[in-house]
């Protein structure tokens, strides 16, 4: 049975937008001062927009992409603090797959207490047992965020653990080796938006978009299994539609760090201040705490935005349930006017559900093919909010692979914010969304004592803090 109890997640994740464009944390939210409806293909582009081009509310483009699976090899890495357990069987199908007990010793990790730091908020470290109620917690929560992007030796390590080696074969993703790109202007400024493109032979192996700093990361075989033999020569680039020049050099699971490789582009212009940030939030009846927050909350939230903001912002919300409920999905549009997603939002209901997993990949699928994304925003973000994984089948695995795939040629970051009732095999599907799209996993923790229990994530030392703090310190770091 799915837990539920985290009052807040979704209308703290709306909330701390509006306050992060405004630099006004403590005005939105009460803290510590301390520091399937179609089986139709997604909507297509006859082309992308160039960085220089000026705003414009496009559809996103779409391509078929086609994978293949190949089983890594059986390695025991002994990472410090995680136990060994057995490794259950990650092969493809529709069987029932069982996911391994998994402890973590903190003690291992250097700093803090116990390789934790607890920064900010009031909470007391407890089991994770709620009042369940729906009062208003504002500031409460506590969270972290692990970005593995930042840590790619651990990254590297984790997987070849004999308790997650198998987890890159069972979602059919491998994010182990790629081409970190940073396009920058004469003054070594990080230019936004731009096309990036990774060659092998004629063909596209990974095509993308730079973020607010200019980063961009293409991956090499992420659907298909082991890369051997890997040689930069066999791969070019092409930034904003020209054929790079300048060598690179790839990153592999060998590498302790990503090599950043810095493309300097006179041509591409900086886009407009401007950026999209959309919520797609599990409705199903598990998730009833946070959308009625959300609900009773959102007025609250709205009256603390400042109007001062530099960029111009949109929001769109998405909610979305299982096969054989009431819906699918439900989303209200980008809107400039907040007063929209605040009325869409007060409409929600959550219901249905049932089993485990939920339609995960229908939610990924229809915020690409209906939410009206600007192509030529200097920023795009998905809040994925959830707690609990998509449907293991075939033909699911495929839907994933095609949305991410999507997600990263149009510049669009997923943050996942993990719930309680999220498994390892979750953590790991999160993980590899965020991986794919340059963005970064947010899981809230044990330490407010609200909600039921969370499971501990498979990450280093990380600093703990409440999500209002965490949330507005990310969207500060990809928008602005």
């Amino acid at each position: 049975m799915k837990k539920h109890f985290l009052p807040l997640l979704a209308s703290l994740s709306i909330g701390l937008f509006f306050a992060a464009c405004s630099g006004d944390t403590a005005g939105a939210i009460i803290v510590n001062s301390d520091e399937e409806t179609s089986e139709n293909p997604i909507v297509t582009s006859s082309s992308d927009i160039s960085s220089s081009e000026t705003p414009e509310q496009h559809k996103l483009s779409s391509d078929a992409i086609s994978s293949s699976s190949e089983k890594p090899s059986d390695k025991d890495t002994v990472i410090p603090g995680i136990a060994e357990t057995s490794a259950a069987s990650g092969m493809f199908g529709l069987d029932s797959y069982e996911s391994t007990d998994f402890s973590l010793d903190v003690a291992a990790f250097p700093g803090g207490v116990e390789g934790v730091r607890v920064k900010g908020g009031s909470g007391k470290s407890g089991s994770g047992e709620g009042n369940g109620n729906n009062e208003r917690m504002s500031g409460l929560l506590t969270a972290s965020e692990w970005n593995d992007l930042d840590n790619w030796d651990f990254w590297t390590k984790l997987l070849n653990n004999n308790s997650f080696y198998e987890k890159p074969d069972y979602w059919k993703f491998f994010p182990k080796n790629l081409v970190a790109v940073k396009v920058v202007d004469a003054d070594s400024n990080g230019i936004a938006n731009v096309t990036v493109e990774l060659l092998n032979g004629e063909d596209v192996e990974f095509a993308t978009k730079t973020d607010n700093s200019g980063l961009a990361y293409c991956w090499i075989s992420l659907f298909d299994g082991e890369a051997k033999d890997l040689k930069a020569e066999d791969f070019s680039l092409k930034v904003n539609g020209t054929p790079s020049e300048e060598p690179f050099k790839l990153t592999t699971k060998s590498d302790e760090k990503i090599n950043i490789n810095v493309i300097v582009n006179k041509e591409a212009k900086h886009p407009a201040p401007t950026a999209d940030v959309a919520f797609i939030v599990d409705a199903t009846g598990s998730m009833s705490d946070e959308i009625n927050f959300l609900k009773s909350d959102l007025e609250y939230i709205i009256q603390h935005v400042a109007l001062s903001s530099t960029t111009s912002l949109r929001t769109a919300a998405l909610f979305y349930r299982d096969k054989e409920d009431e819906y699918l999905t439900r989303d209200n549009d980008f809107a400039d006017n907040v007063s929209e997603t605040q009325q869409f939002v007060a409409e929600q209901e959550a219901d249905g559900g049932g089993d485990y997993p939920e339609a995960v990949h229908t939610a990924l699928k229809i915020a690409l093919q209906d939410l009206s994304w600007n192509e030529s925003a200097r920023a795009r973000i998905a809040f994925l909010i959830l707690d609990a994984p998509a449907h293991y089948e075939t033909d699911v695995i495929e839907s994933l692979q095609k949305s991410i795939t999507l997600f990263a040629k149009n510049g669009i970051k997923i943050i996942p914010v993990a719930a309680s009732g999220v498994d390892k095999d979750t953590e790991f599907m999160l993980r590899f969304f965020d991986l794919a799209t340059g963005g970064t996993y947010v899981f809230l923790t044990n330490d407010s004592g609200i909600g039921n229990d969370h499971i501990e994530a498979s990450v280093g030392d990380h600093e703990v803090e409440p999500l209002a703090d965490l949330m507005v310190k990310l969207i500060r770091k990809y928008v602005d």
